[in-house]
């Protein structure tokens, strides 16, 4: 009776131990799209027009300039002939001083753009990187890879997550008061 008990329990013991083992190499793997996801985010739709409307003020004012810039550069061809030669240099100059002025500003509005892009987004991609990780916890994911970083050649659709990242960032918006 003894014998049978002790090697019932090392049976048991191997047996949970093998089952241990096996889970242990049997890594679960998902991935998600996070291109996707940004667009059906909530409030992805409203930053975005919000980074557009920002941006017109920004193309405006590009246009406003480069509008002087030709209109500077129309006169001194049209009166060029007429000027002398350190009236054509000093016009020349200032054309170039324009043009660099023109050109930094521009640089400026591209950082600008990049760093109001970041404002509008980083709340949106805080949010879904902690419900990424939220599955991959529950889910014991042992690694979620984004198919949008073209690292994934080929995948089974049902290691596809996109779906219920969307879902449950909906969810948390309707709680938090946001909409689509």
């Amino acid at each position: 009776m003894r014998l049978t008990t002790v090697l019932t329990l090392a049976l048991l013991t191997i047996a949970g131990i093998h089952n241990e083992l096996e889970a242990q190499t049997s890594p679960r793997i998902a991935y998600i799209d996070s291109e996707a996801i940004l667009q059906e985010a909530p409030g992805a739709r409203e930053a975005q027009q919000q980074f557009n409307q920002d941006m017109e003020r920004y193309q405006q004012e590009i246009e406003r300039m480069g509008q002087e810039l030709e209109q500077l550069i129309t006169r001194y061809q049209q009166q060029q002939g007429a000027l002398s030669s350190e009236a054509r240099e000093a016009r020349e100059s200032e054309i170039r001083d324009r043009e660099r002025e023109y050109q930094l500003r521009m640089d400026e509005l591209e950082t600008e753009a990049a760093q109001r892009r970041a404002e509008l987004v980083e709340p949106i991609l805080d949010r879904m990187s902690t419900t990424i990780e939220n599955i991959r916890s529950e889910g014991e994911y042992t690694m979620i890879f984004d198919v949008a970083a073209r690292s994934i050649i080929a995948a089974d659709p049902d290691l596809d997550l996109t779906d219920e990242v969307i879902r449950r960032l909906r969810e948390q918006a309707s709680g938090e008061g946001f909409d689509r």
